[in-house]
C-alpha cells in the first residue's frame, strides 16, 4: 500500500464515489453521509502520506512511475514535495467541510452533486501530484467538467452564463499551453534524441532565451503563464471569477476559492519557474506589477460591492495577488510566503464563503444593506465571522498574517517600493472587510424575524476553520519545515 500511496490517495474519491450511485432514490437526500465517509477516509489517507514524508528532503517523494505510451515518452509519473504536500492536505481537509456545508443548500440531484464533488477532489489531487506533463494536462482539463456542472446545475439565476464563461476562459488559456507543450516535446526530442513528457526530464532542457519578447523562452513562458494566470485569476484575466462565485452554490464557491484557484499559482512554481528561469528573471518586475495592480484593484472593487458574496470574490483577486508578488520577488522569503499565502487564503476564504452560505440560508439574500444587527440575534455565528474577518485582514496570531508578512518581507528585499505598494492592499483590505463586518453585524436589525444562531452542523463545519486559523497563525514553523527544503531546491534549479 505504501508503494502506491499517492495513486490510492488520488483515485480513491472517484472510485469510492461510485458507491453513491447505489444509494436508493428514495434515500438520495441522505447520500451526503456516504460522501462524507469517503471524504473522511481520504483525509486519513493524506495524514498517512504526511507521516511518510521526510521534511528534511526537498526532492520528490513517494514517487510512482510506470510507462504508459512508451514510444511517445508518456508515463504515469506522480510524486509529492514540500510545495505540493500541504496543498494535497488542504484539498482532503476541505472536501468533508464542503460536503457538510452543502447539506441544506443542495435541494435536487443529491447523488450527482456529491459524486461530482468527490470526482473533483480526484482531479485536483491529480493536478498537484502529476509529474508527467501529459498526465498533468489531463487532470488540469478534466477538472473543468465537474465544476462546470456544479455551477450550471445548482447555481443561481444566471448559472449557465457563469458556468460557460468559467469554462471558456480556462479552456482557451489551456489550449495555448497545449501548443507550448508540443513545442517542448519536439525540443526535447531534438536535444536528447528521445521523447519524454516528464517535467523532471524537461528541467534539463536548454531553451533559447534572451531579452526579446519574441525569443523561444519568452514565448513559452507567456503561453504557460496565460493558462495559469487565468486560473489564479490574475488581473486582467479575472472577470470570470466574480460571476462564477456569485452563481455557484456555497460548496462550489468554497472549492473554487479554497482549492481550485491555487492550481494556477502551484503550476507556476512547478512548471514555469524551473523551465523558463531566464524569462522569469526578465519579466519578474512586470509580473509583480500585475500582482500589485490585482491587489489594489481587487480591494477597491470589493469596497463598493453591495453583494456580500461578490465582495468576498473580489477579495480573493486581491489576496491572490500577494502570491504572485511573493513568488516573483525571487527570494526565499517571498517564495515561502507565496506558498503559505495559498494555504491561508484557502482556509480563510473557504470560511468566509461558508459563512455567507449560512446567512443566505436564513435570509435568502446576499445584499449587505439587508442585514444589520446580527450580533443581537446570532452572536455565536458573528464571533466566528469576526475571527475569520480578522484573519482575512492579517491580524497577528492568525493565519492571514504570516503569509502576507513573508510576502511583504520578500518584496521589500527585492525592492522596497514593491512592499510599499503591496502593503497598501493590506490597508485597503482592512477598510473594506471591517466596513462590511460593521454593516452586517451591528446597528439596527433590518429584519423583524429572529433567525436562529448556529446549528450543530454549522458548528461542525466552522470550528475546524477557526482552529486552523490559529494553528497556522501560531505554529507556522511546523508548516515551513516541510516547505522550505523544496523551495531551496527550486531556487537552485533557477540559480537564485
Amino acid at each position: 500500500m505504501m508503494d502506491h500511496l499517492l495513486t490510492i490517495l488520488v483515485f480513491f474519491p472517484l472510485l469510492a464515489g461510485l458507491v453513491i450511485c447505489c444509494v436508493p432514490k428514495a434515500h438520495a437526500q441522505k447520500s451526503w453521509w456516504v460522501a462524507l465517509g469517503i471524504a473522511l477516509i481520504e483525509f486519513c489517507l493524506s495524514i498517512v502520506m504526511l507521516m511518510q514524508f521526510d521534511s528534511s528532503n526537498g526532492q520528490m517523494q513517494l514517487v510512482e512511475k510506470m510507462p504508459w505510451v512508451a514510444q511517445l515518452g508518456i508515463s504515469y509519473f506522480v510524486g509529492v514535495d514540500g510545495i505540493s504536500l500541504w496543498l494535497l492536505i488542504l484539498t482532503t481537509w476541505m472536501t468533508p467541510l464542503v460536503i457538510l456545508c452543502s447539506v441544506k443548500s443542495i435541494q435536487s440531484a443529491h447523488r450527482l452533486y456529491y459524486f461530482l464533488v468527490l470526482a473533483l477532489e480526484t482531479f485536483m489531487l491529480g493536478t498537484f501530484v502529476a509529474l508527467d506533463v501529459f498526465i498533468f494536462y489531463i487532470f488540469w482539463e478534466v477538472m473543468l467538467l465537474p465544476m462546470l456542472l456544479i455551477i450550471g446545475i445548482w447555481g443561481g439565476e444566471n448559472r449557465i452564463y457563469a458556468a460557460i464563461k468559467f469554462f471558456l476562459y480556462t479552456l482557451v488559456g489551456s489550449l495555448v499551453m497545449l501548443v507550448a507543450i508540443f513545442v517542448l516535446v519536439g525540443l526535447y526530442k531534438v536535444q536528447m534524441g528521445a521523447y519524454s513528457l516528464s517535467v523532471i526530464d524537461w528541467y534539463a532542457l536548454s531553451i533559447p532565451g534572451g531579452f526579446s519578447i519574441w525569443d523561444m523562452q519568452s514565448l513559452l513562458f507567456f503561453a504557460f503563464m496565460l493558462a495559469f494566470a487565468v486560473k489564479v485569476p490574475l488581473f486582467p484575466l479575472h472577470t470570470w471569477l466574480p460571476d462564477a462565485h456569485v452563481q455557484a452554490p456555497t460548496g462550489g464557491s468554497v472549492i473554487l476559492a479554497g482549492i481550485l484557484l491555487k492550481m494556477g499559482t502551484y503550476a507556476m512554481l512547478r512548471f514555469v519557474f524551473p523551465l523558463f528561469p531566464q524569462a522569469v528573471a526578465t519579466y519578474a518586475s512586470f509580473m509583480i506589477g500585475l500582482g500589485i495592480v490585482g491587489i489594489i484593484y481587487g480591494a477597491l472593487v470589493a469596497m463598493v460591492q453591495p453583494d456580500l458574496k461578490k465582495l468576498v470574490a473580489y477579495s480573493s483577486v486581491s489576496h491572490l495577488g500577494f502570491c504572485i508578488v511573493g513568488m516573483f520577488a525571487l527570494n526565499l522569503q517571498g517564495l515561502e510566503g507565496s506558498v503559505y499565502q495559498m494555504l491561508t487564503h484557502g482556509v480563510g476564504t473557504g470560511a468566509l464563503f461558508t459563512i455567507v452560505g449560512c446567512l443566505y440560508e436564513r435570509f435568502h439574500t446576499r445584499e449587505i444593506e439587508k442585514f444589520g444587527g446580527l450580533a443581537q440575534t446570532m452572536p455565536y455565528l458573528i464571533v466566528v465571522f469576526m475571527i475569520v474577518t480578522l484573519s482575512s485582514i492579517g491580524l497577528p496570531t492568525t493565519a492571514g498574517f504570516v503569509g502576507e508578512f513573508f510576502v511583504l518581507f520578500g518584496a521589500y528585499t527585492s525592492w522596497w517600493g514593491y512592499s510599499l505598494l503591496a502593503g497598501l492592499g493590506v490597508i485597503l483590505g482592512a477598510i473594506y472587510m471591517l466596513w462590511m463586518f460593521r454593516r452586517v453585524c451591528f446597528g439596527q436589525p433590518s429584519s423583524e424575524t429572529v433567525h436562529g444562531d448556529m446549528t450543530i452542523r454549522e458548528w461542525i463545519v466552522l470550528t475546524p476553520y477557526v482552529v486552523m486559523i490559529f494553528v497556522m497563525g501560531l505554529l507556522s514553523p511546523f508548516f515551513f519545515k516541510y516547505i522550505e527544503p523544496s523551495i531551496k531546491v527550486l531556487m537552485e534549479r533557477i540559480s537564485l
